[in-house]
This record gives C-alpha cells, sequence and structure tokens, in this order.
C-alpha cells in the first residue's frame, strides 16, 4: 500500500484524436509545478497518479496540482492491490471513526469476480462491525468512501474529491503577452487566458522615476503570484516616462492617457512579433475607466494588427475583485503604489475622443523614435 495523489482530468477526454497532445502537455506543467519535490508521475486511463513523494508533503504537493490548469480535481488516498483484506486496510486510514458513510466503488476492471455493489457492501460491513459509533445512510453521507478496482491487480482508495482548476493545460492554446498594470485586473485577466490554454508572457510599463521602485517591485509580486498558473517565469518592463513627457508638453491635456495607451499598444505589438506571439492580453473592463470606452478601446486596436483579448471586457468591477481574492492577487494589488497611467493623469480626462482628434493631435510627436527609444529601455527580470 502506497500513499498517492490521483489526477483527473478537465476538458481533455473531449479533445478525441488530439487527446495525446493535451495529456502531454498536462503531464509536462504537473512536471513544473512538483520542480524540486521527489516524486513520480504516471498516467492511468483518464487519469493521472503521483507516487513515490515523501508522503509528509503531501498537502504541499497536493496544494500546487491544484493549481495546474487541466486538473478537474484531485484525491489524495492510497494505492493498493485489489484483494478485499488489502483494500480494506486503506479504507481503514481514510474511513472517519463517527458519523454517517457510504461506500461507493468504481470497477474499471470489468473482469473482478465482485460486482461494485458487493465491494462497497463486504467493506461497509467490515467498517460497521469495527466502528461501532458509525452507521451508514447512502443517501445524505456526511463521509464517503470511494474504491477505484484498476486493471493489473490494483486499486485505488480515498476519502474525498477536490477541486482542480479546471480549464485546459497552458501551452495548448497559443501564445500571447500580457499588459500587467499594478492593479487588480490585469492579472486576473492573465488568469483567465492561462486557464483556456494561453501561454502568457508578461509585459509592465513603468514611468520612473515619476513612479517608484517600489511600484515595480509590486509588479514583480504579481508576477510571482501568478506563475504557479501561468508557468511564467519572466517579467518584462519597458520605461515609457519620456513618452509621456512629449505628450505632456505638446498635445491635449485631456488625451494624455489616451495617447499614452496606444503608444502601449504599439510598443506591445512589437515585442510580441519579436517573440513569436500571436495576441495582446489587456484587463481591460467595458465603462470601468474613462479610457475603456468604446471610442478608447477603438483607438488602442487602431494602431495595432494582432488581435487584443479582454477578459474581462463584461465583467464589473465586483466580480473581478472576487476573482482576484481567490487567485491570492488582490491584497498585493491595492498596495499604494501608483502605476505609470497616473501620471499626468488630466483632471478632465477625454471619454469618448474621435479617432481624427486624436490623430491630429498624435502629429505632433514623433512616433516611431519614441517607440525605438522604449523599446531600448527593455528589462528582463527573472521571476
Amino acid at each position: 500500500m502506497e500513499k498517492v495523489i490521483i489526477i483527473r482530468y478537465a476538458e481533455i477526454h473531449l479533445k478525441g484524436k488530439n487527446r495525446g497532445f493535451f495529456e502531454h502537455a498536462l503531464a509536462t506543467n504537473l512536471e513544473k509545478s512538483l520542480k524540486g519535490y521527489r516524486h513520480e508521475l504516471h498516467r492511468l486511463s483518464g487519469r493521472y497518479l503521483i507516487e513515490k513523494f515523501d508522503e509528509t508533503r503531501a498537502e504541499e504537493i497536493a496544494f500546487r496540482v491544484s493549481r495546474v490548469f487541466g486538473v478537474r480535481s484531485y484525491s489524495v488516498g492510497y494505492l493498493t492491490g485489489s484483494e478485499l483484506d488489502e483494500m480494506y486496510a486503506a479504507v481503514r486510514l481514510v474511513a472517519p471513526e463517527t458519523g454517517s458513510f457510504k461506500v461507493e466503488t468504481h470497477r474499471g476492471y470489468k473482469q473482478y469476480p465482485m460486482t461494485s455493489m458487493e465491494i462497497s457492501a463486504a467493506i461497509g460491513g467490515r467498517l460497521l462491525s469495527e466502528r461501532k459509533a458509525l452507521r451508514v445512510d447512502v443517501h445524505t453521507p456526511e463521509n464517503y468512501v470511494y474504491i477505484d478496482v484498476r486493471e493489473r491487480g490494483n486499486a485505488l482508495v480515498f476519502g474525498s474529491f477536490e477541486d482542480g482548476e479546471g480549464g485546459m493545460p497552458v501551452g495548448t492554446s497559443g501564445k500571447g503577452l500580457l499588459m500587467i498594470s499594478g492593479g487588480i485586473d490585469s492579472p486576473v485577466a492573465g488568469h483567465m487566458m492561462a486557464k483556456r490554454g494561453l501561454t502568457v508572457e508578461l509585459l509592465h510599463f513603468h514611468s520612473y522615476p515619476y513612479t517608484n521602485e517600489g511600484a515595480k517591485e509590486k509588479v514583480v509580486q504579481l508576477a510571482r503570484l501568478l506563475s504557479p498558473y501561468t508557468q511564467v517565469t519572466e517579467l518584462t518592463t519597458v520605461k515609457v516616462t519620456h513618452i509621456q513627457e512629449e505628450i505632456h508638453r505638446k498635445c491635449a491635456a485631456e488625451l494624455n492617457v489616451t495617447l499614452l495607451r496606444r503608444f502601449m499598444f504599439r510598443i506591445a505589438e512589437r515585442i510580441a512579433l519579436r517573440r513569436g506571439l500571436s495576441c495582446l492580453v489587456t484587463g481591460e473592463s467595458l465603462a470601468q475607466v474613462a479610457s475603456q470606452t468604446m471610442e478608447g478601446l477603438t483607438s488602442s486596436n487602431a494602431v495595432v494588427t494582432l488581435p487584443v483579448l479582454r477578459p474581462l471586457i463584461g465583467f464589473d468591477k465586483e466580480e473581478i475583485i472576487e476573482r482576484a481574492k481567490k487567485i491570492g492577487t488582490f491584497e498585493t494589488s491595492i498596495l499604494p503604489y501608483e502605476d505609470c497611467c497616473t501620471v499626468f493623469l488630466p483632471e478632465h480626462p477625454a471619454t469618448r475622443p474621435k479617432l481624427d482628434y486624436i490623430e491630429r493631435e498624435e502629429g505632433k510627436l514623433e512616433i516611431e523614435a519614441l517607440v525605438d527609444e522604449a523599446l531600448g529601455s527593455v528589462e528582463r527580470i527573472t521571476l
């Protein structure tokens, strides 16, 4: 008998002939998440099994598994032989001492000499005779004991199903560049796209010395919090101070944010294309702030050819905050450091700017020279 962690797929079972590709991606991501832990990962029919690990670290390993996209559920249990005595020895370790219970048996190996109901009855009867404070309740039990009889004379015994993140394995849906700020929204957007299998690289714009090192470190910490979900190992930063100063000197104040965002999109697309990425990702939500009106979003899109994915576009702020709390980024996001979009923020920013007006004002700037200077400030930070 050996303690194991049983991992079940999410949507992978729907993938038909491409299923092997998705299974391989999931296994690769599981191995990355368990780097530094002694273990062996084996594939069974429709699931993976983690074996040969330090049992005192089972909780840590299970927690890491829980944050890998593609994992629908997992259980900490035991791998045993399929003889009744062997299965019962494991059942005694997962069964409750008191209260109501039910034994549920699944026979993956249909040639096993007992039916599922016969196995459940035999195991349940032994538990009742040994633990007098237990009672059977097949309708609404307080506890479950699960037995899964497998091929090759093995069985899996466990006491609960724990929820995984679900979704698709990261790396199965292409690659994109997330424009991550220090706010609440963009980390949530990155998490959501990674859940759909997108490999998400991270790009942050800063305005040093108007924004300080604390603001930058805040984003580094957000990137680290995202890393277990997204598998990302690096954060790219770009300085846009000179662009903001030029906009502030030469253009209408009400367009400060709109023009800056157009530059950000240009720079992000250049970086994405150099790295072979196929889309940009932002945390924008329709009508949440002045720059996120339809006119503002259209203005940003107008300067790039790559698709811009906005997974939060229809979310309200409370929904986004709840997701941020769930993935563990909220407390860091609300730390009181300014990001570059707050520098030179006009008192009355344009909410519905016309594209021809934007382009006229932007014509006062040396666009390519400013973009090239920004690209010269690229810094890559290992997480």
